[in-house]
């Protein structure tokens, strides 16, 4: 897909080069680890047929770190790679994710990794509910004990076990009354404003549910209880029916400081109910912890820090992408791909300090090449350096190229601009600049 920005400084939705949908955030070790789904190409319903994982440190750079996860994890589900949401437990990740079993029904299953960016394989070898209800999220109360929430039309939860793959008891069935889940008109066989995607945490001794309500097209609401399993007290909206998306999902996480609310709509080109597109916003919490309302901005948020040039930087992390895709390497991780004359990606906020002497990339050419020209601040503004890329014999032949730097001081946006004759002019794994 070779998307183009509707203003360059945009940085909303915060992965452009593929559709992504029901962001599940997770903070772990100093960076947020996005959790999303992929709504393939021109799907005209909810084609899903993997997961994909994307980190960040700054929360405007985020690398793309592929799909570690998709059906074919699970030899027992046959479609629907949908909501789920990934925790951190005892040294290991547990993904919890909802997909159509091959017999038709719809099931729960649990993906389990050392790292957080995968791969991840299939826990128990089966599903770990089985009722017909999708869209788990996944908490671990201070006292130790771990809950997984569920549910479409109805909202559900269980008490997982230490172990995070199985659970005591049975499903419990969460009463959906109006004082807890509010009051919907003109359904009468949905009486609340619950309808799916629900995410549940627990703030300064507050349990809040946030779900997406009233479909269709679906708002972000939310409900607080002083305890894991209620009573349960409806607040109201978060983010209001907006964007081109007929659904919404959401997922919130404090992280360096600051609050931050994740949700899809379906703002890239080609986007809509089945396109959909994750975005960010920030914000604070009222004095009494209740949620204010919250917009859909194309802004993005502010960065945390700066990015260092000085150290390896992965060709896949990238504030803003134009042209480019991604795939992995051979070498290890992603590399971005699909290169065209005048493609680009950018890097927000990076500090050269006093300045940079060279820059150095890591590329594989299976044509002639092309060029790689540093731009400060905007496609056109100055341009530092310009580094050739020659033929390497292959797209994943790789080669390493440097070229001199002048003129990169202080702090700016990087765009990394493409340049060459037709068709596919190289790929890049990597690049570093030297101070």
């Amino acid at each position: 897909m070779a998307f183009l920005p509707a203003a360059a400084q945009a940085d909303n939705p915060i992965v452009q080069h593929i559709y992504t949908a029901d962001p599940a955030p997770l903070v772990y070790n100093g960076r947020v680890y996005l959790y999303t789904g992929h709504d393939e190409d021109n799907s005209t319903t909810f084609r899903m047929r993997e997961w994909r994982v994307s980190s960040s440190s700054d929360m405007v750079n985020w690398t793309d770190h592929g799909s570690p996860m998709s059906l074919a994890t699970f030899s027992w589900a046959g479609a629907d790679a949908w909501a789920g949401q990934a925790v951190y437990r005892n040294g290991k990740f547990y993904w919890y994710v909802p997909v159509r079993m091959t017999n038709g029904s719809q099931a729960i299953g649990v993906g389990v990794s050392d790292s957080p960016t995968g791969p991840f394989r299939d826990a128990i070898g089966g599903p770990l509910i089985q009722n017909a209800e999708i869209d788990p999220t996944v908490f671990i109360d201070d006292d130790g004990q771990a809950y997984l929430y569920y549910g479409n039309p109805r909202l559900w939860y269980v008490r997982l076990n230490a172990d995070m793959t199985s659970y005591s008891g049975s499903p419990t069935q969460i009463p959906l009354t109006t004082a807890g889940f509010g009051t919907r008109t003109g359904d009468a066989n949905r009486p609340t404003q619950y309808e799916e995607g629900p995410w549940f945490y627990k703030r300064n001794g507050l349990y809040y549910m946030v779900f997406a309500a009233k479909c269709c097209s679906e708002f972000i609401a939310y409900s607080t209880s002083p305890g894991p399993t209620g009573p349960w007290t409806y607040r109201g909206t978060i983010m209001p029916t907006q964007g081109s998306s007929f659904t919404n999902h959401a997922g919130l996480v404090d992280f360096n400081g600051g609050s931050y609310f994740f949700y899809h709509n379906g703002a890239l080109p080609g986007g809509g109910g089945y396109t959909r597109s994750v975005a960010v916003e920030k914000f604070s919490y009222n004095a009494d912890g209740t949620i204010p309302t919250i917009n859909m901005t194309t802004a993005g948020v502010p960065q945390v820090g700066t990015l260092n040039p000085y150290v390896r930087q992965e060709a896949e992390t990238i504030a803003w992408g134009s042209g480019i895709e991604t795939e992995p390497s051979s070498e290890g991780g992603m590399n971005i791909g699909w290169i065209e004359n005048g493609d680009y990606t950018k890097v927000k906020g990076v500090a050269f300090g006093t300045g940079a002497r060279s820059f150095t990339a890591r590329v594989a050419s299976g044509t002639s090449g092309g060029r790689i020209e540093l731009h400060l601040d905007s496609t056109t503004g100055p341009t530092v350096g310009t580094c050739t890329v020659s033929g390497t014999g292959g797209w994943q032949s790789w080669s390493t190229v440097s070229c001199p730097v002048t003129g990169a001081t202080g702090t700016h946006d990087l765009y990394l601009r493409f340049a060459g004759g037709s068709g596919y002019l190289f790929n890049m794994n990597w690049w570093q600049f030297t101070s």
